[in-house]
Parts: structure tokens; C-alpha cells; sequence
């Protein structure tokens, strides 16, 4: 059928790894970074809310929306949904050990002070809340007069 190998005690001993190297693997696990202050993300606008936790740096943690949670259509711009994210986000975040955060809020929706409430209710400290919605200076141009 098959052929047949057989290992003597030399070849044996070539082949297997130094427990040294074995062992030096396991115990060089780098652990995750203790993050304590980060910044949220809110963006609603009327179609939709969109929530975002990032550190002081702005590398992303967590992110969700009204539309990532299931709410389909008209539904996904109501300020329940938009509680419903900030809920979703502020468990992940007192699960990471956050304890302050600056909020930052971007857009018109109706789901812009709902998710920070629902956000506030995992005793996460806010330290400030900054509009950071645009607006323009002079908008578009106008439409041509009629010619009839």
C-alpha cells in the first residue's frame, strides 16, 4: 500500500522545537491598550443617524447607525432609532473602560439629542458637545428668470 517511515530518537529530536522558542510566543502577548478618553461622532441627518466613538487621535473604536441596527426606510431618521444607537454605542464603550468623552455632532436630524441621552445613560462622563454642522456662506446659485 504505503510506504512506511520509521523515525530513530535522532530524527526525532531534529524535527521538534526548543521549548524555549515554544514557550517565548505565548508570554510576548501584547495587552490592548487602556483608553480611557475618546471622542463620539453623531451625524443625523434626516434619512439617517450615524454614531461614531474614536480615540483622541481619531482612530475608529465603534461605529453604528440608525440603518446597521435594522430600521428600514422613513423609520431610520426617528429619534428612537437614533436612541437606540447611542444606547448600542455607550455599551460598547463602558465596556472598553471609557470614563470621558467630548461629543461632536454634525447635521440637522431629529436624532441629534437623542443619542447623546441614550449615550449619557452608561455614566460616561461628556466633558463638551460641539456643533460642527456646516454652513453655507452663500449657497448655490439661484435659477435663471423665466422667459414666457
Amino acid at each position: 500500500m504505503g510506504k512506511i517511515k520509521i523515525i530513530t530518537k535522532e530524527e526525532e529530536k531534529a524535527d521538534s522545537i526548543p521549548k524555549e522558542i515554544e514557550n517565548a510566543s505565548k508570554t510576548t502577548k501584547v495587552p490592548k491598550k487602556k483608553i480611557v478618553s475618546g471622542i463620539l461622532n453623531v451625524e443625523a441627518t434626516f434619512n439617517n443617524t450615524k454614531v461614531v466613538l474614536s480615540d483622541k487621535e481619531g482612530n475608529t473604536l465603534f461605529w453604528t447607525s440608525a440603518g446597521s441596527l435594522g430600521f428600514k426606510g422613513a423609520k431610520k431618521g426617528t429619534p428612537f432609532a437614533a436612541s437606540k444607537a447611542g444606547a448600542i454605542i455607550g455599551e460598547k464603550a463602558k465596556a472598553l473602560g471609557i470614563k470621558e468623552v467630548e461629543v461632536k455632532v454634525k447635521g440637522v436630524g431629529s436624532g441629534r439629542e437623542p443619542t447623546i441621552r441614550a449615550f449619557m445613560a452608561y455614566d460616561i462622563e461628556i466633558i463638551g458637545i460641539r456643533d460642527m454642522t456646516p454652513v453655507p456662506h452663500n449657497g448655490p446659485k439661484p435659477k435663471k428668470p423665466r422667459r414666457v
